[in-house]
């Protein structure tokens, strides 16, 4: 009598080999087809959704920002010096992003975690400043509650804020799957779909410190 499979053994394969799966390799006898565009396709999709969220956010922004209920204005409110330095850290990270991706195409492992955590110690200051900015802001009693202006201004910096969030707690998850596995044909691609969703992140910001910070400050 054959001994019963274990699922649990079953499942963990199956983990493994979705884990480390080569998009390029060819499959014989099941038909399966290069699954690398199908996956960049599906988030580009996504990425466009996010693009309807992050125009809805504007859109409430752009209604909302004019109704202060008497309460502080951008004008009074914003320090630009301060935000330039956010916007400055999140546009190198962009930059030191791009050179990790230039040594992944060269096959320099080390490259690529260097240029990495560079990228993720300028987001962690990005996200860093924009928590203390927020938090001095309520400190003052200037919290989302205080005015539509401020409830919109909240709403889309803080939008844009949990999706770097997003982007920080991914890369940390790409160091350990770079870690364990280098640079396989399945991270090359979790990279790349990363890579257009940090400098998506960094247009999105490059509009918010236009429209909100610096028309708001004007």
């Amino acid at each position: 009598m054959s001994k019963t499979a274990n699922p649990v053994d079953g499942l963990k394969t199956e983990l493994e080999s979705a884990y480390d799966h080569d998009p390029h390799a060819h499959h014989h006898g099941g038909g399966h087809h290069d699954e690398g565009p199908k996956v960049t396709l599906g988030f580009w999709i996504y990425l466009m959704s996010d693009c309807i969220l992050f125009a809805s956010v504007f859109a409430g922004y752009a209604v909302l920002k004019d109704g202060t209920a008497g309460g502080p204005s951008g004008h009074e409110l914003f320090d630009l010096p301060y935000v330039a330095v956010e916007t400055a850290l999140l546009l190198v990270s962009s930059l030191t992003y791009g050179l990790a991706m230039i040594n992944m195409e060269a096959n320099n492992l080390k490259s690529v975690f260097l240029w990495l955590i560079l990228t993720g110690l300028c987001g962690l200051g990005f996200l860093g400043m924009e928590v203390h900015e927020f938090a001095k802001l309520i400190g003052e009693g200037n919290g989302p509650q205080r005015s539509a202006f401020l409830s919109s201004f909240f709403t889309l910096v803080g939008t844009h804020g949990l999706h770097v969030t997003s982007g920080m707690i991914w890369l940390v998850t790409m160091l350990v799957h770079l870690k364990k596995r280098g640079l396989t044909p399945a991270n090359r691609i979790r990279l790349m779909e990363l890579s257009l969703f940090w400098h998506f992140l960094d247009i999105i910001w490059i509009g918010v410190f236009t429209i909100v910070y610096l028309m708001g400050a004007a």
